[in-house]
């Protein structure tokens, strides 16, 4: 369901994306475009020795490429229409490799909202990056500002 304002929101609510797999072209992608190569993500001979056994993705991709996921529920669902911008991110842990074939998705549950005045209120989420085990790889909170429901 579209949100237009800050009220449409509740405490508790909760979202989920659909899925996307990361490919091996994403990690080389990533890499050419911000210049991360580190070989844990980029030489199969050196990651076969590391903890994972396997190249993984990069921390950051999953983190981009999973909460962008968001959008395909609509313009208006993740983000109401009176968005004004992007207040912050907090407590953001990598906790799971995210590895070539992996599916990931991204689940928000609304934690709580603070009214900034009567034009504006911030919107506090709990965010989870999961793969198709359901385990969590990377976990977050965001905050966005947007605008309150004018009063009639």
């Amino acid at each position: 369901m579209e949100k237009l304002y800050y009220e449409d929101y509740t405490i508790g609510e909760k979202l989920r994306s659909p899925g996307r797999t990361i490919t091996e072209t994403d990690i080389v992608m990533f890499a050419a475009f911000t210049g991360d190569w580190h070989p844990l993500h980029t030489n199969v001979e050196f990651a076969k020795k590391t903890f994972f056994g396997e190249r993984i993705a990069h921390g950051m991709l999953t983190l981009c490429v999973g909460s962008a996921l968001m959008f395909r529920l609509g313009m208006f669902v993740a983000l109401p229409k009176s968005f004004i911008a992007f207040y912050g991110m907090d407590s953001v842990r990598f906790t799971g490799p995210t590895k070539i074939g992996d599916t990931i998705r991204c689940e928000v549950e609304i934690e709580s909202m603070e009214a900034k005045d009567e034009q504006q209120g911030v919107i506090s989420a709990k965010n989870s990056i999961k793969n198709q085990r359901g385990e969590d790889l990377v976990v977050y909170t965001t905050k966005i500002l947007c605008g309150r429901r004018p009063k009639a």
